[in-house]
């Protein structure tokens, strides 16, 4: 893959991610998917199927044949919201406390090093180094 093909893939998945993370997550998904049990997951899923659908996309448009990293996609930022989720919900961390926002930028690091890590995936299926 080309530098400048791989430049504009990553910085496709963090405006996939902005979008998902910020513009599309509702208030109610953000304020409840922490929450214990069925409560949470109702609020927790439809979050993360936006960010499957929204890696699927830009995998079709990248390298349509790891269409499938939207599932894998789904099922890591459904672990690591709700890990974050259930502590800080646990924990009562509030904005206004230091660690919440500890706590949130480690949640936003672990999605930025997926995308690397999908990004890396493929350009090492498509330059022919997992064989």
């Amino acid at each position: 893959m080309d530098p400048v093909i791989l430049l504009f893939f990553y910085l496709s998945f963090r405006a996939k991610h902005f979008l998902c993370d910020f513009v599309f997550q509702t208030d109610w998904m953000a304020l409840n998917k922490g929450k214990p049990g069925r409560e949470g997951y109702k609020a927790l899923f439809p979050h993360t199927a936006i960010h499957a659908v929204g890696t699927f996309v830009v995998v079709l448009i990248f390298a349509p044949s790891f269409w499938w990293l939207g599932l894998v996609d789904f099922l890591i930022h459904s672990v690591v919201d709700r890990t974050k989720g259930v502590l800080t919900y646990q924990k009562g961390w509030q904005p206004s406390q230091t660690i919440f926002w500890w706590a949130f930028g480690v949640d936003q690091e672990f999605h930025n090093v997926t995308h690397i890590a999908y990004i890396a995936l493929i350009y090492a299926s498509v330059s022919g180094m997992l064989g």
